[in-house]
């Protein structure tokens, strides 16, 4: 019988998709076995798993001097642990598991003992016997207030992470310092809760080679609790600003002083989340003076969540080059909210951004007008949203949304198949049906309306007018009928 070679069979394993397939290949012979025992656990060894015979395998494999401390401390492990390691060195094979995992083999082996003495131990002692076996992990999560970087083997495991997320409530200088002198080729790094300067952090921002993506995410009662400013990380931010591309805030609110962003000369994405809850209006209007003086010639996407302005965002998309082709802004609090400029930043989008394709963003109706040049200009557009936020109707008032409406109907390019309008403003029926019907000989495939519930003018006849050209098969998806 003709035998494949190894590497066939690897390429072969590699490309399954399915666990039982997997398995069925373990059992035809040890050949076979040898092989897919390691694709097994690298994709499968966190997920839908017997964890209390899962578990009791991995800590099969801490050493001697491991259980000695563990025994030492009156930690006793489950007695369906194995006494010897089993066949295969299954942790080499498996990703590093993450902080929940950790946790729920500590409770299996602690059972209800409160004792976070043996919980530290025991945690010291299971993340020891990763670090030594996992080798080049890419991803990690740290979520520990176990100094990792100085455990055995520390050098081999994380030398080549790609992707590195820390939580600095649980994580000190030292250790961050450490891993600094390990891992240099990061290109991603998320920081969570980053109350006040670490120089353990700056050092680690500094020793990466190519850091492209950063995303940093606070939590709000630390800012408002701590009034310590990140002067060095906005400096060490600062000094990466030729390789980043992508950034992520969580908050405008941060205690990171926002003038590294003008160094940001390459970034392609940025997103923007402010948490509307915690507003200190002098420290947005540092952010936004910064946003607008900032240029990034080569951005691609623009998001900005909770943040209103629409000034800013314009004067930063008039220095780009024409290459962004998405554009979000949303507020979640509304009913509080104002909006100026907001025709500022659609004749902006229509002069410098003809290769978008996704635009959502709010509209009164005095700025109707722009957006006629908007799809003359953007012939890409693919999807658009535009929603009302303080304009107040008068309920004599005609049905002004139907100038809207009516640009629609004349101007969307033929790749315009998601639309979302506003339900805050009036539209007569004939301009509805005027609408859709434009698209008889084009494709919507999907249309909505947003809701208010204090302003919507979203009639049963409307809903008619929608299910009419539904059941004409002329509008794909919908949600109002």
């Amino acid at each position: 019988m003709l035998r494949l070679n190894v590497d066939c069979l690897v390429l072969i394993f590699d490309e399954l998709q399915d666990k039982e397939s997997l398995y069925s290949c373990l059992l035809v012979n040890r050949e076979w076995c040898r092989l897919v025992v390691p694709i097994l656990w690298k994709n499968y060894s966190w997920c839908n798993v017997d964890e209390f015979n899962f578990f009791n395998t991995i800590l099969s494999w801490l050493s001697t001097s491991s259980k000695k401390i563990l025994s030492d401390n009156d930690i006793k492990l489950p007695s369906t642990t194995l006494l010897k390691p089993p066949l295969f060195n299954y942790i080499s094979f498996c990703r590093f598991p993450e902080t929940e995992i950790i946790n729920r083999m500590i409770e299996m082996v602690l059972e209800k003992q409160n004792d976070n003495n043996k919980r530290n131990i025991l945690e010291q002692e299971i993340y020891k016997l990763f670090i030594s076996q996992c080798k080049n992990v890419k991803e990690f999560v740290w979520r520990t207030s176990q100094p990792l970087s100085l455990f055995p083997g520390a050098s081999k495991c994380f030398s080549q992470l790609y992707r590195l997320t820390i939580d600095l409530d649980y994580i000190n200088s030292n250790s961050l310092n450490e891993m600094a002198k390990i891992c240099k080729d990061l290109n991603i790094l998320s920081i969570n809760n980053c109350s006040q300067d670490f120089p353990g952090l700056i050092s680690l921002i500094d020793a990466q080679r190519n850091l492209n993506f950063v995303t940093i995410c606070n939590n709000s009662n630390n800012i408002n609790n701590n009034k310590k400013n990140c002067e060095e990380l906005s400096k060490a931010l600062t000094r990466k600003g030729n390789t980043i591309n992508y950034l992520h805030l969580d908050s405008v609110n941060t205690i990171i002083p926002p003038s590294f962003l003008t160094s940001l000369v390459n970034l392609t994405w940025i997103l923007v989340y402010n948490d509307e809850q915690y507003e200190d209006l002098e420290k947005i209007k540092e952010f936004q003076k910064y946003l607008a003086i900032s240029e990034y010639p080569d951005l691609r996407s623009l998001n900005i969540t909770g943040l209103l302005c629409f000034k800013e965002l314009s004067m930063l998309i008039e220095k780009t080059k024409g290459n962004i082709s998405r554009i979000y802004i949303y507020t979640i609090n509304i009913a509080n909210r104002a909006a100026t400029n907001t025709g500022m930043l659609i004749k902006s989008i229509a002069k410098n951004c003809s290769k978008i394709k996704f635009l959502r963003t709010y509209l009164e109706p005095e700025d109707f007008i722009h957006v006629k040049s908007l799809l003359l200009n953007c012939r890409n557009l693919e999807d658009i949203s535009f929603d009302n936020i303080n304009f107040i109707i008068n309920e004599n008032d005609d049905d002004v949304g139907d100038e809207l409406l009516n640009i629609l109907t004349k101007f969307s390019p033929k790749s315009l198949t998601h639309i979302t309008i506003s339900g805050s403003w009036k539209y007569s029926l004939d301009s509805f049906d005027r609408f859709f019907a434009s698209y008889r000989k084009k494709s919507l495939l999907h249309f909505y309306i947003e809701y208010h519930y204090d302003k919507y003018y979203i009639t049963e006849y409307h809903r008619m007018v929608i299910r009419k050209y539904v059941d004409e098969g002329v509008i794909k998806y919908q949600d109002h009928i």
